[in-house]
């Protein structure tokens, strides 16, 4: 059977589950654990002979040798027995759940993933069956999945400009499925990129760090790793399930790629008495952290300069209020200019994620040595959202509209650039003087404040105005639930 074939294959039953009301996230879910039984299963046959940790009594054969009731009670036994255990099996089926309520069904997908020899599939062909299914489940709005998928165009722009070397460590510290991850695995076994033994194994077991605090998206970036052969069936997970905002690093790292979750407040998760999920806003007391603030965005940037060696490289994705906030945003930002070579700031467009009505930025920045110099001497501004229209449908941002920026950014020496018209240079003094230290700096002439011809098309300005309704009833959210807490 070839790819296409079997991703049909998949997609197909992904319907016909849906149709009992099992939505792409769950479905998804339950694939993940089946299949990675199943890849357990064709590592312990000849030739690998390897030792899975699965007991016998818990092992593909036991599944697969069942239909009806039986199937449907030892699954169940199998995913609770199989999320105790230690290393990669504990995390992937870590408070694992049956969502397929239909024992037919549950004994149809079984046979679906048994009747194919996955070991035999390429890494491509299996990662990009699991990247299309997270994709899908994503674009499903009422999942809320798409908070935790960072279009991969623009993954594969900034990784294209960071250009990460091999033997070196990449961490996320909000890692979702991990398309950072996988961005930059792509960019190190790039054809014409020659590893040897010793970097691939470096790359496959030491390369990646990450922390992802919902349980279902971490088991589906684990998975997604090992489906492109990261991390070991029977080795420790590179994802933590764990708040990583809460210590300082344990390590240091020589990349971060990351797009921390949008939102005001800094929150955790927990479950009450009545097995539902609360939020408890969060103010993190840590010594490394210029200022104390609630804002999880900058949290997340006072973490992310915490976690890189000296001449470390980041890439973030951050929301415009990063970049003019007052009170301790301004101090912050003050702080990551002095203490940090923040060089490049890409102004991304409306329409290209997921959450609705984001407006956001990639801040590029390299850690410096604390020696009381001013280590960022101007910063490049490259103005992609400026008369740039985009949606999730009907016209998705593609790698196409990221090249300029790419060869602006000139990755082959990032200090020989030229200006143009989207891509402009701003001096440390110039930055300083404006108010509060506002880096939410735009020079071109919005078009459509001139010409009604030049407004989108009827379908890009009504998401447009979506996006927006959206983004501010979620800021009232944000202020009702601030005024809850107060009372």
């Amino acid at each position: 059977m070839n790819t296409n074939t079997l991703v049909q294959k998949v997609w197909n039953f992904c319907h016909t589950l849906r149709d009992d009301g099992v939505g792409y996230g769950d479905y998804l879910e339950q694939l993940t654990y089946l299949l990675f039984l199943k890849l357990a299963h064709e590592y312990a046959q000849e030739p690998y002979n390897r030792d899975t940790h699965i007991p016998k009594s818990y092992s593909w054969a036991s599944l697969k040798s069942k239909v009806g009731e039986p199937l449907e009670s030892h699954y169940l036994a199998t995913l609770h027995k199989l999320g105790q255990e230690p290393g990669m099996l504990g995390a992937i089926f870590f408070k694992a759940q049956n969502k397929i309520q239909d024992p037919a069904k549950l004994s149809r997908l079984v046979q679906l993933i048994d009747a194919e020899s996955w070991i035999s599939l390429g890494a491509d062909t299996k990662g990009d069956l699991y990247e299309g299914l997270l994709q899908k489940n994503a674009e499903d709005t009422k999942s809320g999945a798409g908070q935790y998928f960072t279009p991969r165009a623009l993954i594969e722009a900034i990784v294209a400009c960071v250009r990460p070397e091999p033997m070196k460590s990449i961490a996320d510290p909000a890692c979702g499925t991990g398309g950072f991850f996988l961005g930059a695995y792509k960019w190190l076994t790039r054809p014409g990129a020659k590893l040897d033994k010793r970097q691939k194994e470096f790359l496959r077991d030491k390369t990646f760090r990450g922390n992802e605090i919902v349980p279902n998206t971490r088991r589906m970036c684990l998975m997604n790793l090992f489906l492109h052969n990261i991390g070991e069936l029977d080795g420790e997970p590179s994802v933590e399930r764990s708040d990583a905002l809460i210590t300082e690093p344990k390590q240091k790292v020589d990349y971060v790629l990351a797009n921390p979750p949008f939102g005001k407040k800094s929150s955790m998760t927990f479950t009450n008495e009545e097995g539902e999920d609360d939020k408890e806003a969060l103010t993190y007391e840590r010594q490394d952290f210029w200022e104390t603030t609630s804002n999880k965005q900058l949290n997340f940037l006072q973490h992310i300069v915490s976690m890189l060696k000296v001449g470390g490289k980041a890439a973030v994705v951050l929301p415009d209020n990063v970049l003019f906030e007052g009170g301790a945003g301004e101090k912050i930002r003050r702080k990551l200019l002095e203490n940090c070579d923040v060089h490049t700031v890409l102004r991304l467009p409306t329409g290209i994620f997921y959450a609705q009505g984001v407006k956001a930025n990639v801040l590029f920045f390299d850690a410096k040595p604390k020696d009381g110099q001013i280590h960022t001497k101007g910063i490049w501004f490259y103005d992609l959202r400026t008369n740039k229209h985009f949606t999730l449908k009907t016209r998705t941002l593609k790698l196409d509209d990221l090249k300029d920026f790419i060869a602006c950014y000139n990755p082959d020496n990032r200090h020989e650039r030229t200006e143009t018209e989207r891509f402009k240079y701003f001096s440390y003094d110039e930055l300083m003087v404006r108010d509060k230290a506002s880096l939410d700096i735009f020079w071109l002439r919005d078009d459509s404040l001139d010409n009604v011809d030049d407004l989108p098309p009827p379908d890009v300005l009504q998401q447009e105005i979506i996006e927006h309704l959206e983004a501010a009833l979620a800021s009232f959210r944000d202020v009702a639930v601030g005024l809850q807490q107060h009372d």
